[in-house]
């Protein structure tokens, strides 16, 4: 028989606060759950429901996450109520699923004086309505290529959250229970987000300064100081990049030793390795923006577009424009 966890008392006062998800197509399931499941566990700890939820989207009737399941909707995109905290929960293909009718929506809600968020990807619909301008923020990092692109008026970030005001983003992920344990703590106290941690085998909450992904030892699992400061130059200039000679000097070394440790760890020359990380972040832009396929090559360090097709091609086995092409199909399915 599973034991009844301890409560938390909570001001007696305190009004029951409602969470409106909005759904999009193709949303990430793990984000928006994670979201409910916190706000689900601090009813349980305090014992009586201190929050609530629905679930809308366009149309009221029925939504697919990106893993393929399907979730019926308690409403439409209607006008809410006043104290209201909205969620928009976004996924793959941001873009296609934000709607003209969705931006009005956002916007109307907006202009009431709504707290919004968006997780995961759902930043992006907030930046396209004017939101985030002048404002900090965060998205998934697949898609901070494209976002900062399209978006220089806001000021992005790498956190795992952000709250500026009352517009919240998240990186995606396990990062929407951050931020839900932060506004928890915020409505009620510490002790309660703690014991919802608790309960989600939560162990390690991170803050707003945590950034989202690993760091460059974690990421290519290697622990050589001065390799992870050279990679770490590499993706910071990848619209000039820096010559091998230029990276060896900065960290102490000559160029051939620099060769010999990318040769050693990453099985590559660092040429090569800079050369990937250029050319995934083109893939990055090509899929996820409209910018011409010009404009994306000057973005990644190329100088001309025939030696950007030529690379692209080399590395991917097909050509920038066919694949901002099947880009167009994949969004039309």
């Amino acid at each position: 028989m599973a034991e009844i966890p301890q409560t938390v008392e909570v001001d007696a006062d305190a009004k029951t606060r409602r969470f409106v998800f909005v759904l999009l197509e193709n949303f990430s399931l793990l984000g928006f759950a994670a979201a409910v499941e916190a706000l689900r566990i601090a009813n349980r700890m305090a014992n009586r429901p201190i929050y609530t939820w629905t679930l809308i989207g366009e149309g009221g009737e029925k939504v697919s996450c990106s893993a393929g399941a399907e979730f019926n909707l308690d409403g439409d995109l209607e006008e809410m109520l006043r104290d209201d905290v909205l969620f928009l929960c976004g996924g793959i293909d941001v873009q296609a699923a934000t709607t003209k009718r969705l931006l009005n929506w956002v916007r109307r809600e907006a202009r009431r004086g709504a707290i919004m968020a968006g997780l995961c990807t759902a930043g992006y619909v907030m930046a396209r309505a004017g939101l985030l301008d002048g404002k900090k923020a965060t998205i998934h990092w697949e898609n901070q290529d494209s976002f900062s692109e399209e978006f220089d008026e806001v000021e992005l970030t790498k956190s795992v959250f952000v709250m500026d005001g009352n517009r919240y983003t998240t990186a995606g992920g396990t990062s929407s229970i951050d931020l839900m344990l932060k506004i928890i703590a915020s409505d009620h106290g510490e002790d309660l987000a703690n014991a919802v941690a608790d309960q989600l085998i939560y162990s390690s909450i991170r803050t707003d300064q945590d950034t989202q992904r690993l760091s460059v030892p974690s990421r290519i699992g290697v622990r050589h100081p001065k390799l992870s400061a050279v990679i770490q130059m590499m993706e910071q200039n990848i619209e000039e990049p820096i010559s091998p000679s230029v990276l060896a000097k900065d960290v102490g070394m000559s160029t051939r030793q620099l060769e010999r440790l990318f040769r050693r760890y990453l099985n590559r020359s660092p040429k090569r390795y800079y050369m990937e990380l250029r050319l995934q972040k083109a893939r990055n832009l090509l899929m996820q923006t409209d910018m011409s396929v010009i404009n994306v090559a000057l973005a990644c360090g190329f100088a001309s577009p025939s030696h950007f097709s030529k690379c692209y091609r080399s590395h991917y086995n097909t050509t920038p424009y066919r694949e901002r092409g099947s880009r167009a199909v994949r969004l039309s399915i």
